[in-house]
């Protein structure tokens, strides 16, 4: 029931643009703003299976061409939604990948200083790991280094360009995890007060006591 939910949800949110992505005619949709967050409620499998359901879906439906590019691209939020809700270190390895992929490539080189924000999710996965603010910025960042080695690799947008995005990488990635963040505590609250109504035994688990308010509790 809760798959289903998230599935009929996502697909609803990534249906809402926000803002564009730059170099492609993409746009940004709701969806980055809670989907990581079900790797946390559903778990680190449970999670990005359910999201990445959603992408598949949406693909099929809008009958994107199969490009080496795009089916990459339906990688990033699962694997945002892997880091949220993962306990393991080994989370980091997506962000050490791409941050290696990106220096190795020639236009990525020159512009280096712009895959130092995927240091986030590698220090994030040892420092503060029980910290969901710590957690929605590493799930969000993780997001945003898939899509732009995509990017870099599919398109080969000028160093310029990816120099000149790093102040609104820092906006927009800010934004992004303050929704993370803000949606798994909505989420966690309302099936918080539905289990206490209904004692669904599901739900009970998959509820952090933690982040509860303390009527609810």
């Amino acid at each position: 029931m809760f798959f289903v939910l998230f599935v009929i949800l996502g697909f609803l949110a990534l249906q809402i643009p926000l803002v564009n992505i730059v170099g492609s005619t993409k746009k940004f949709t709701v969806l980055e703003l809670f989907g990581p967050s079900v790797g946390m409620l559903a778990g680190p499998i449970i999670g990005p299976v359910a999201v990445l359901t959603v992408k598949i879906i949406d693909f099929l439906v809008k009958g994107t061409t199969g490009e080496i590019a795009n089916l990459l691209l339906l990688l990033s939020m699962p694997l945002a939604a892997f880091y949220f809700g993962s306990r393991s270190r080994l989370k980091m390895i997506t962000a050490l990948a791409c941050f290696v992929l990106f220096i190795i490539h020639p236009i990525g080189r020159e512009a280096w200083l712009y895959s130092l924000y995927w240091l986030i999710p590698m220090v994030g996965a040892f420092l503060w790991r029980k910290n969901l603010l710590v957690k929605s910025l590493g799930a969000t960042f993780t997001a945003h280094a898939v899509g732009s080695v995509v990017y870099l690799y599919a398109f080969g947008l000028p160093a310029s360009v990816w120099l000149g995005l790093i102040p609104q990488v820092a906006l927009e990635r800010g934004f992004f995890a303050v929704g993370i963040w803000f949606s798994y505590l909505v989420f966690n609250n309302v099936f918080g007060l539905i289990t206490k109504k209904w004692e669904i035994k599901y739900l009970r688990k998959i509820v952090n006591q933690k982040y509860l308010l303390a009527i609810l509790r």
